[in-house]
């Protein structure tokens, strides 16, 4: 009733290499869709393509605030030292 002959046991040899050899080739895929897409990595990517540029900032000593170091202005408060 169950019995496993030559010929199933070939079959199930041939699905289990098939499915072996299929995720290696979607895997293949994967990475060269990555690959050219920009990099492969998972961060996000603005509509050009680069990276965002990454800017220092400062802490307010007065309202705790953390603001731009190099474009830092004045904000609504009265007491502000930028």
């Amino acid at each position: 009733m169950f019995g496993f002959g030559f010929g199933k046991l070939a079959v199930l040899i041939g699905i289990v290499v098939a499915v072996w050899y299929g995720f290696k080739l979607v895997g293949r895929l994967d990475k060269a869709r990555k690959q050219q897409q920009g990099g492969g990595n998972a961060t996000r990517r603005d509509s050009g393509g680069k990276a965002p540029e990454v800017e220092d900032t400062v802490q307010c000593p007065v309202c705790n605030a953390y603001v731009v170091a190099r474009s830092a202005g004045p904000c609504d408060r009265p007491d502000c030292p930028y």
